[in-house]
């Protein structure tokens, strides 16, 4: 399975809007049949904050189905499979409150995002539990993978965890490729 694009659709009027933001009936017609399991909630208080390369290994590595409910994120997946085609590939796009888009991020991809507004909130589904001892990542700006981060003045804001994470080089795939290459979400 690769990297997916979500439009929940909205249903507006003079108040404002409504929408379904998850249903396991319309995410299987999609593909992602599995069972998210935990839900997470991000808020960074600076735009150029950035939170990642992260992924955990198996066997609790989380496929992650992401939204922001407030500001805006650039939110990217790469490809951390050994044996895909498209190892070390990313797909990227902006997720903000105003439009609503959620980004799927199948399980053997490293997650990340940079804020791009202060005041920033995202909530994500994981399909597994939080296991600290699994926990793994990759440098954000690492050069072999070059991101193109779309870093505001001031930037980037990290955690002493992201100051260390290892270079991509070095990194030993404990994933398996499932056959689908990553392809990038479309607009």
């Amino acid at each position: 399975m690769s990297v997916r694009l979500i439009r929940p659709r909205r249903l507006a009027d003079a108040r404002g809007w409504f929408c379904e933001t998850y249903s396991r009936r319309t995410m299987a017609r999609m593909g992602i049949t599995m069972e998210f399991v935990q839900d997470n909630h991000s808020f960074s208080r600076a735009a150029g904050a950035v939170r990642g390369l992260h992924f955990q290994r198996p066997p609790h590595a989380q496929a992650k189905l992401v939204r922001c409910v407030r500001g805006a994120v650039w939110d990217v997946a790469v490809d951390l499979r050994g044996a895909s085609p498209t190892y070390g590939k990313w797909a990227a796009a902006e997720l903000d409150a105003r439009g609503g888009a959620q980004m799927f991020i199948p399980a053997g991809y490293g997650h990340g995002f940079v804020t791009l507004e202060p005041e920033t909130e995202i909530e994500y589904k994981v399909s597994d539990f939080h296991a600290a001892d699994h926990e793994g990542g990759i440098a954000w700006n690492d050069p072999d993978l070059a991101l193109p981060w779309p870093l505001p003045p001031g930037a980037p804001i990290l955690s002493n965890r992201d100051r260390g994470l290892p270079a991509f080089a070095g990194f030993v795939s404990p994933f398996d490729y499932d056959g689908v290459p990553l392809t990038a979400p479309e607009p």
